[in-house]
């Protein structure tokens, strides 16, 4: 109920701040047209409260044109609801509204747009206000004036804070590195207890010595058949009955050297 009430105030606003040119809304506008439209928009803005304005965002796109057309403004609802925005965004920068400078009209190729210097509580802005070829409110812009101390105190800002941004991600970008070579120590730990593994528990490796064994006792068993055949063919028996069990070497006397 109250969002009714607020947008009926708001729409007898609008009426009665374009009775003055609603009756040449149907002919092709002229240059003071223009600027009664820009004017009225910016008196109806700065009368109403956040409130008031806010409630043009919660009505649908169908009844905000009806409201529009009534008042007379020549503007879609969508473009009215960027420019509620726009307006807002400007008290919110530069303070509330106080007063604005006639408007200067500049044409353009598609569009007419309509400048003035206006004076807010807290900062001078520029208004900017663009119309189309048929006189067809677009859009709406409240531009923060600032001082030449403000410029480069923002730039020296913007330009530290860029700085930063880089040397931080470099810092980052070396502490990640430096990463990569505790990775190769890890790597190296686990492998050194497996080296070291080997190292203690070789592999058995063939040598000489046992090679020569080897053929000694070739050499011993060929010998020990020799022996037993030559015994058991002097004797006239079989070579079962014998078993060698030990061949010795026999020490030669001194004299035999």
């Amino acid at each position: 109920m109250k969002k009714r009430i607020s947008l009926l105030a708001v729409l007898l606003a609008l009426v009665f701040a374009l009775s003055g040119c609603s009756e040449s809304s149907e002919a092709d506008y002229d240059k003071e047209t223009l600027i009664s439209q820009a004017d009225a928009l910016i008196s109806s803005f700065s009368q109403m409260s956040s409130e008031e304005l806010d409630a043009f965002k919660d009505v649908n796109e169908l009844q905000m044109n009806l409201t529009l057309l009534q008042s007379g403004f020549n503007v879609d609802a969508a473009n009215f609801t960027t420019m509620i925005d726009a307006w807002e965004a400007g008290v919110e920068e530069c303070g509330d509204y106080v007063e604005h400078d006639d408007f200067k009209v500049e044409e353009s190729s598609g569009s007419i747009m309509l400048t003035s210097d206006a004076k807010y509580k807290d900062r001078d802005a520029e208004i900017t206000i663009e119309f189309s070829e048929d006189s067809k409110m677009l859009s709406f812009t409240a531009s923060a004036k600032y001082t030449m101390g403000e410029i480069l105190k923002k730039a020296g800002l913007n330009t530290v804070l860029g700085m930063g941004t880089v040397f931080v991600v470099l810092i980052f970008i070396s502490f990640i590195i430096s990463l990569f070579g505790l990775i190769g120590k890890t790597q190296r730990k686990k492998t050194e207890p497996k080296q070291a593994e080997v190292l203690n528990h070789p592999e058995p490796e063939e040598t000489e010595a046992s090679e020569e064994t080897v053929e000694d006792l070739t050499d011993d068993l060929e010998l020990a058949a020799v022996i037993t055949a030559a015994i058991a063919a002097s004797e006239g028996t079989s070579t079962d009955g014998f078993v060698v069990r030990s061949i010795k070497k026999r020490r030669k006397n001194s004299q035999w050297k």
